[in-house]
């Protein structure tokens, strides 16, 4: 038994002058080391915005940074022989790859079309505020400089349900293309807006038979060049689920893999959207759980006045931890991003014990968290604000714990609003596995608990070194166990260290 751990290896303002594909092989050995076992890579693919871009502005889903589109050849990240020794170095490492798949939007059109639209209103997509009307839209995407290389197929007008811009018009809004589907929107998982199947730029129509059987080609291609045995699907809620369904089986089926597949479907408050998901899509797909995201983020804004004993409650890890994605932050919601909500830096290492340390859920850690950042950008009012992230220290003790001795029998004493704490047991497996964790968002705390029998007379020491005490476990396998204020402490056998 593995204890996986994945890690977002970007961030959304990347900006080193170390290529990211390169970096990501040199740092194959420390991954491993630190007990991370999937690494997901962002989009590899040539977007509008060329070596500026982060990727989900996609053009050419075919150029891994190989062709001159887009005023360069390579990606922000690297070339296409760059990422792809990146991908075979790190699963050189049993480190599985997981790869950005961005199929809901294309940008970046090659050339204008004559398109029948009709306008519709941003808050309800369902209300249109216009009669049939022609446009030049940027439908049509041809991609001279690879010249049918990999695939022959046309992106037309057809192939759409919608765009955001007008050339002739000089003018963007939300417009629904009349297609040979009908006026109405695909059906898509979100009710948001009436319907949310539009998102951005030039949104793609799975009805289009033709559009189904070329994401299929560009899958089975996508795998054959760089060999990845995971996916990350961006936007999803955006997508009709049965396609995905499609798409999911059709890879698995053709190389007889069983993909490791995360899905993004951010939601905020209702865990009954994301479990209606998991039903619509048949557990295919592990989901991010967002929900338990904001939960951090709430519990770091209101410090002390925060019940942790609640922590968990109304999240995918509790109704549904074996299909959890849990995570403290990501691109989206760092700050100046548009689902900012960065959780306070004093409540980081309190939230990555609570998601490394325990059996549910599988975590995913933060570049950032583990690299720190600096970047700008402008904010909601126009005006540019310099930011910096700054890494964890205790990222890497607790990831290791984690790989090595975060195992057994999980004893929960969630039970009350300022001090909770639990126990894994350990197994002889893995050999001085065990460990107590207790955190406190006020005053100082401890926690009577059980640890086993296994222990009994042993010493425990915190790990992070926030408490000096030394616990010793008694007859009945029990431990009293400290944590500083506002603090969380991991008690493990005082051996090791």
């Amino acid at each position: 038994m593995v204890n996986h751990t994945l890690i977002q290896y970007f961030h959304w303002y990347y900006n080193e002058e170390e290529k990211l594909w390169v970096k990501a092989a040199k740092h194959a050995d420390s991954l491993a080391d630190m007990g991370v076992t999937m690494v997901w890579l962002p989009p590899a693919y040539k977007a509008t915005s060329g070596e500026e871009s982060v990727g989900y502005d996609c053009y050419d889903l075919y150029d891994l940074g190989e062709f001159n589109q887009k005023n360069c050849i390579a990606t922000k990240y690297g070339s296409k022989e760059q990422y792809i020794h990146a991908i075979k170095t790190l699963q050189d490492k049993q480190i599985t790859v997981m790869a950005d798949v961005v199929i809901n939007h294309k940008a970046g059109g090659d050339q204008l079309e004559k398109v029948p639209v009709r306008k519709v209103n941003p808050d309800n997509r369902e209300e249109f505020i216009s009669d049939v009307m022609l446009i030049d839209a940027w439908t049509k995407f041809t991609f001279p400089e690879r010249a049918g290389k990999y695939s022959q197929f046309i992106w037309d007008l057809h192939c759409f349900s919608g765009i955001d811009w007008a050339e002739d018009l000089k003018e963007s809004g939300i417009y629904s293309i009349q297609n040979a589907y009908g006026e109405a929107w695909e059906e898509v998982p979100s009710r948001e807006f009436g319907n949310y199947d539009y998102l951005m730029f030039n949104d793609v129509d799975f009805r289009n038979e033709a559009v189904q059987e070329e994401i299929k080609r560009w899958g089975e291609w996508y795998y054959k060049t760089c060999g990845m045995k995971g996916f990350r699907l961006d936007a999803v809620k955006h997508i009709s689920p049965w396609f995905l369904n499609i798409w999911i089986d059709h890879m698995n089926a053709t190389f007889k893999e069983d993909f490791f597949i995360v899905a993004e479907n951010w939601v905020t408050t209702d865990v009954a959207e994301l479990e209606a998901y998991i039903e619509e899509t048949g557990g295919r797909m592990q989901l991010f759980d967002s929900i338990l995201h904001m939960n951090f983020y709430r519990a770091g804004e209101e410090g002390q006045n925060y019940d942790l004993s609640k922590i968990f409650d109304g999240t995918l890890t509790q109704s549904r931890p074996e299909l959890s994605i849990t995570f403290v932050d990501n691109h989206d919601s760092q700050p100046l991003q548009a689902l900012q909500s960065y959780v306070e830096y004093w409540f980081r290492p309190l939230a990555y014990a609570l998601i490394l340390l325990r059996e549910q859920g599988i975590p995913c850690l933060f570049y950032a968290d583990l690299y720190g950042c600096k970047y700008s950008d402008a904010d909601n009012d126009g005006l540019v604000v310099e930011v910096e992230l700054i890494g964890l220290p205790e990222l890497s003790i607790i990831s290791k714990i984690r790989k090595s001795l975060s195992y057994g029998i999980q004893t929960d004493y969630l039970d009350h609003p300022n001090c909770i704490g639990w126990t894994r047991s350990g197994t002889d497996e893995h050999p001085d596995s065990g460990i107590a964790v207790v955190m406190s968002n006020g005053e100082p705390g401890q926690k009577a608990m059980e640890i086993g029998l296994k222990h009994v007379g042993k010493e425990f020491v915190d790990a992070l070194g926030n408490h000096h005490e030394v616990v010793t476990i008694d007859e009945h396998g029990w431990g009293n166990f400290f944590c500083a204020a506002g603090s969380v402490s991991i008690w493990i056998l005082n051996h090791i260290l």
